[in-house]
């Protein structure tokens, strides 16, 4: 297992690398600059401007530079955007909140879905089933950039029950509408893979044996059933973890929470290089990571696999 664990790792470098590779020649090569998107400056400062982020370098030597700092230094590199800060302070600021209300979200929507599909499959074709099952296709036809502006139409402005916006120290107000938001569509999508499973595995000749041996119906679902209906769950749990926190730009637009995603749009519109890939290279070293710790869950569950 160790050595397979290292392997994965050795194997993810040159993949982070590619995609750093890949991301940088695409932001440099597009016309235009961080420099160039407001009023036109005279040659002379932009040129002064570039020389001093290093930008006046040929492509080869601006990627150099920019491996040797992370290598050497742990350093992403200055903000061309945001005055007086680095990529690594953007990021210790906005990822902790993006990762606070992503986690919970991903526990909502994983609790949840779980719940709704196996109560949906063990009362099969009865109403819990078929309301669960609505449920579910409702959450999903319901992504976060839809649930966001209904959440704050309904609980901020008609109810005025919640705060429509901020982060204010992750107080639990401020988090209910933003985890409700990104995990909703998610929690559909669990909720469906579960109900299959679930239907799948209680079908099984062990579980008829289990049956027919006299085992009361609690006992057969909690000891026999629920480790192979999970399997196929589990390995959907790690791509919903990094979608969840990949995808939390819309709710930092939106609730205006200060998270990463919010960074990371502003970037993009401002040609900001260093934070773009700077993020890019987080959330790739956190897909890698989320991805190997979901193969090992996986193992555990399943003893016929072994790595």
């Amino acid at each position: 297992m160790l050595i397979y664990v290292i392997r994965r790792l050795l194997v993810a470098i040159p993949t982070i690398l590619l995609l750093v590779i890949a991301a940088f020649a695409m932001m440099h090569l597009a016309p235009g600059g961080p420099f160039t998107s407001e009023r036109p400056l005279p040659p002379e400062v932009l040129a002064n401007i570039e020389s001093r982020y290093g930008l006046d370098q040929p492509l080869w030597k601006q990627l150099w530079d920019y491996f040797a700092n992370i290598l050497l230094h742990f350093d992403f590199g200055p903000s061309f955007v945001y005055k007086d800060r680095d990529v690594n302070d953007i990021i210790a600021t906005g990822f902790p909140i993006s990762l606070t209300y992503g986690s919970l979200a991903f526990l909502a929507a994983s609790i949840v879905g779980i719940a709704l599909g196996i109560a949906a499959a063990i009362r099969h074709n009865t109403w819990i089933d078929y309301i669960a099952v609505s449920l579910g296709i409702a959450a999903q036809a319901l992504p976060n950039f839809i649930m966001g502006p209904i959440l704050i139409l309904t609980f901020t402005l008609w109810l005025g029950l919640l705060p429509g916006g901020g982060w204010n120290g992750g107080q639990w107000e401020y988090l209910i509408m933003p985890v409700i938001a990104l995990s909703t569509s998610y929690m559909g999508s669990i909720a469906r893979i579960t109900r299959s499973s679930m239907l799948e595995v209680m079908n099984a000749n062990f579980i008829r044996t289990a049956r027919a041996k006299g085992l009361p119906q609690r006992a057969i679902i909690w000891r026999h059933a629920m480790k192979p209906t999970l399997l196929p769950v589990i390995s959907y749990l790690g791509p919903v973890f990094v979608y969840v926190l990949t995808g939390s730009v819309f709710v930092d637009l939106y609730f205006s929470t200060g998270g990463l995603g919010q960074a990371y749009v502003n970037s993009a519109l401002t040609r900001d290089y260093a934070v773009l890939l700077g993020v890019t290279i987080l959330y790739g070293a956190l897909t890698v990571i989320v991805n190997l710790v979901t193969d090992l869950a996986y193992a555990w569950f399943d003893p016929k696999i072994r790595y």
